[in-house]
């Protein structure tokens, strides 16, 4: 049975990728001809060209990067530091910093964009990629912040109390032991962070509105909801906006398997 769901599991998953890279390399006469199961009876490159150069593709690739990666590490930067605080400081009123952390993971974006969008025409951050770095660093340090605090209320007190034995005080002891023991941990949220921002659609489309500052997702939605394309068009654009996030993924699996391992070890 569990074979079973297994085998489900990667079907569901890996056969609409599959369609997806086979209507990509597809020409549309072939498609109309074969429809989307049919094999390619040779590879079909333009629609990838056309459309990498019809949305300036590189350049939401760079922005989408940027963004991601920026936000993953102040993103795990905010969470320890809080976490730290709350799970090993043992600051007063921790519970009603979690409970505050745990709503701020609750609450929709559709919600919040109203307050965010005014707040950055007040401050002039619209339209700009600091923004969307602002906003989702808060928000994945909120989630951040909620998980490691309950790793670290476990954390070996033989550790920190070897420290504070050795004269070191808080921030030696954060970074020279803290962070060196939970970085299994770390790594995961740095993997989430990426991805999960990656594929942000709904705020980057409220706050870019300027083509150069588009990222990845925002682009693909707007160039296929203002132009009537092909499917082999929107395959490619499919195509490639899943790939970047699918190879970050993959560099970074045996962080996340070593991190996920730990967890389940400890």
């Amino acid at each position: 049975m569990i074979l079973a769901a297994l085998l489900a599991l990667l079907l569901i998953v890996i056969a609409p990728l599959l369609i997806i890279t086979i209507n990509a390399v597809k020409s549309p006469a072939d498609y109309a001809s074969g429809g989307p199961l049919s094999l390619p009876p040779h590879l079909y490159w333009d629609g990838i060209v056309d459309f990498w150069n019809r949305v300036s593709f590189g350049e939401k690739l760079w922005n989408s990067f940027i963004t991601s990666f920026t936000v993953a590490v102040l993103g795990v930067l905010l969470s320890v530091l809080n976490a730290y605080a709350l799970g090993i400081g043992k600051v007063k009123g921790r519970l009603w910093f979690l409970v505050f952390f745990l709503v701020a993971n609750l609450l929709p974006q559709e919600v919040l964009v109203y307050p965010l969008y005014f707040l950055s025409k007040e401050v002039g951050l619209y339209d700009s990629l600091i923004s969307i770095v602002i906003i989702f660093t808060v928000i994945q340090a909120a989630f951040g912040t909620y998980l490691l605090t309950s790793v670290y209320q476990e954390f070996p007190t033989e550790l920190l109390d070897a420290a504070d034995v050795d004269g070191a005080g808080k921030l030696r002891t954060l970074w020279n032991v803290v962070v060196p023991v939970s970085r299994p941990t770390l790594g995961v949220l740095f993997t989430f962070f990426f991805i999960w921002t990656w594929n942000e659609f709904f705020l980057p489309l409220v706050f870019l509105v300027s083509n150069e500052n588009q990222t990845v997702p925002v682009a693909l939605g707007v160039l296929q909801g203002d132009r009537l394309m092909d499917v082999t068009m929107t395959s490619s654009s499919g195509l490639i906006g899943i790939l970047p996030a699918l190879l970050f993924f993959l560099i970074f699996q045996r962080t996340l398997t070593r991190g996920i391992t730990a967890g389940a070890i400890k």
